[in-house]
This record gives C-alpha cells, sequence and structure tokens, in this order.
C-alpha cells in the first residue's frame, strides 16, 4: 500500500507535479462534438466561445470504422483552433476496447498541453483509475506536458456505482464524476430504453379517497436517478471533486431536459453534458445561479459578519449553516461572472436593488 504521503508525488520521472486541489473552472456544459465529421469540425471555433466545455468525442456515437477518424480530427483541431477560456476535453474509447490505449498513446503526445481533462467511460474501480493515472504520467514525461492532464470518470455500471467512493478517492487527478443513465439503466436490468430524465410507470399514487375509496387517485411521477445522483455528488464533495448530470436524450423535450438538469443542480452538480447546441442555453442558464438568489446570498453574508451566530433577516432565521450556503452560491456567482460579462452585468444590477 502507498504512503500517503506519497500520493502527491508524479508517477513517472519528468512528469508534472499531481494538483492538490481541482481547479474550479465553469463547466455548466460540457458540449460534445464528433471530431471526425467534417460538419461538426468546421462549427468548433463559433461554438467554442459559447460554452465552458468543449468535448472531441471519441466513444459511443462514433462507428467502430471511424475511430481512427476522429482521433485524427480531434488532434487537428486542438492544433488549430484557439480555445480561449474554453476547455479542451476528450472522452476516449472504453479501457476494454482496442482503441483506447491509441486514443491516449496520440492524445498526450501529440495535443497535450491542449488537453484539461480526458473522460473515461464505464470506470468500475479505483483500479481503472490507476492505470490511465500511471500511463498519463508516463506519457506526459515523454511527450514534456508541462501540467497534468485532469481525469473525469463516467459512472455508468452498477459496479461502478458500488465503488464510487473508491473511484472519487483514486487519484489527484480526478476533476469529477458524470452520471450515465442509459448505460447504467442496461447494466442494473432497468426497464427503460430512456436516455435519462424520468419514466411515466416509475411513480407513486394517492391513497384511496372518497366514497367508497373509489374516487379518481393522483399519481406523481417520480425520478429513476435520485438515488444515484445524489450517492455520486456526496462522493465527488467528500474527495473535493466535481459532479455532473450527464446526457439528456430527448433533445426535442427541452422542458424535460431543463426539469432534469436543474434537479442535478439541486442537488449539487456544477453542470451537465449538451449534446445539440440547443442545450447549451438550457445548461447556461440551470447552472448559473439567479440574479435574485446570489443578492440574497450577498445580503445574508453581509448580515453574517464571521459567519457565527443567527440573525433575522426578511422574518427568516439566518445562521452559520445558512451563512455557508450562501457563499456556495456567490463563490459560483463570482466564478460564472468572471467568464461571462452578461450574467456579470445581470448579478451587478440585483445586488443594486
Amino acid at each position: 500500500m502507498r504512503s500517503p504521503k506519497d500520493f502527491f508525488r508524479p508517477l513517472a520521472v519528468g512528469a508534472p507535479t499531481p494538483v492538490r486541489e481541482v481547479p474550479f473552472r465553469p463547466s455548466r456544459m460540457i458540449h460534445f462534438f464528433d471530431p471526425g465529421n467534417a460538419k461538426m469540425a468546421a462549427k468548433v471555433p463559433s461554438i467554442a466561445p459559447t460554452v465552458d466545455v468543449l468535448l472531441g468525442n471519441l466513444e459511443d456515437a462514433v462507428a467502430a470504422d471511424r475511430k481512427e477518424a476522429a482521433r485524427t480530427g480531434l488532434v487537428e483541431i486542438a492544433k488549430t483552433t484557439d480555445f480561449g477560456d474554453t476547455q479542451l476535453w476528450t472522452r476516449i474509447n472504453s479501457l476494454d476496447s482496442p482503441w483506447a490505449l491509441d486514443d491516449l498513446l496520440t492524445l498526450v503526445t501529440e495535443i497535450g498541453d491542449k488537453l484539461d481533462v480526458i473522460m473515461v467511460p464505464k470506470v468500475e474501480g479505483a483500479e481503472d483509475i490507476h492505470y490511465v493515472d500511471r500511463l498519463l504520467a508516463q506519457l506526459e514525461a515523454k511527450a514534456g506536458v508541462r501540467r497534468p492532464i485532469l481525469v473525469h470518470a463516467i459512472l455508468e455500471t452498477a459496479t461502478g456505482v458500488a465503488n464510487v467512493e473508491e473511484i472519487a478517492g483514486a487519484s489527484p487527478r480526478m476533476q469529477g464524476i458524470s452520471l450515465g443513465p442509459a448505460d447504467l439503466a442496461a447494466s442494473r436490468r432497468m426497464k427503460t430504453t430512456r436516455v435519462g430524465g424520468g419514466h411515466p410507470g416509475y411513480l407513486v399514487r394517492e391513497d384511496p379517497h372518497g366514497p367508497d375509496g373509489t374516487a379518481p387517485r393522483a399519481t406523481f411521477q417520480q425520478d429513476l436517478w435520485h438515488y444515484t445522483l445524489a450517492r455520486m455528488v456526496d462522493a465527488c464533495a467528500a474527495h473535493g471533486i466535481l459532479p455532473y448530470y450527464g446526457p439528456f436524450g430527448d433533445i426535442k423535450d427541452t422542458t424535460a431536459c431543463e426539469d432534469q438538469f436543474r434537479n442535478a443542480f439541486l442537488l449539487g452538480c456544477v453542470g451537465a453534458w449538451s449534446l445539440h447546441p440547443v442545450q447549451i442555453g438550457i445548461a447556461k442558464k440551470v447552472f448559473s445561479p439567479e440574479p435574485a438568489e446570489v443578492a440574497w446570498a450577498h445580503k445574508v453574508i453581509g448580515a453574517m459578519g464571521d459567519g457565527t451566530g443567527a440573525v433575522m433577516i426578511d422574518g427568516k432565521m439566518q445562521d452559520d449553516a445558512t451563512y455557508k450556503q450562501c457563499q456556495v452560491v456567490v463563490g459560483l456567482a463570482d466564478a460564472l461572472a468572471a467568464r461571462d460579462p452578461e450574467l456579470r452585468a445581470a448579478y451587478a444590477a440585483a445586488n443594486e436593488e
């Protein structure tokens, strides 16, 4: 067993020193694109300024005979595009596939200094992260990469959920975890073919009432993913990394997409995947605190002073717990405002009211 003192030492001679704290950068939407698709690739320069994270996808949705083209396309895009403040991520193929090793060998040596995060699908335990961690260190040393590339795991198997806590703490490279509902549903043998979102059959029903208990009984649809998402958020929070909701597959149902994203936001997620440009605005809206909420948080923090004791504001009791909640909201708002001028103006206007 490794000594805790060795946890933050590079795993290869010449590799960059691991980070001690995950840098918080806005990542409200992780926007996926197929780098082997010429039409999508041509849109990258115009889409990049509108998103927090741009992810070149090499795994699902890329056919087996196009894997190499997608990998080559991502290298070309990374070398020729100025991403500004937008992060560049990639999702490699699963570790049990014939493409994952070449994904890492090519991307780290060719564009390692451009890549911020590598998303690893179908992570089932700490051993998967340890494998990627060591290999990345060796490749970074070989290529002279100056900063460590971080790792993001996708939670999409029952085994992965069972081991989510050890996955979250497996390496200093761990940036975050995303929920992958489609593959997870298959792994669990769930009886749904939807990619995220609810299901009309997953419900609770009102108790019998009325004469002889025959009155119509209201039903309320439940959230299939609440338990898994909450457990994932707890694991991420405990290990200082960031939780994300994954894909919402019904592109046309923007209302349900917004609802699912908001559920995740309220539970503690910092962002979600966007699979189509229409979902970019939804994620931006949902994962940015409302100006009125930010103004209220500033008001509470101002009234609480050093954050101890309790005060009454507009008839509501505030104490050290709500003070901490308000600090979370203000911290997120400040980080987002630094990148988004429109949001910065909205927060400033709300604070002046």
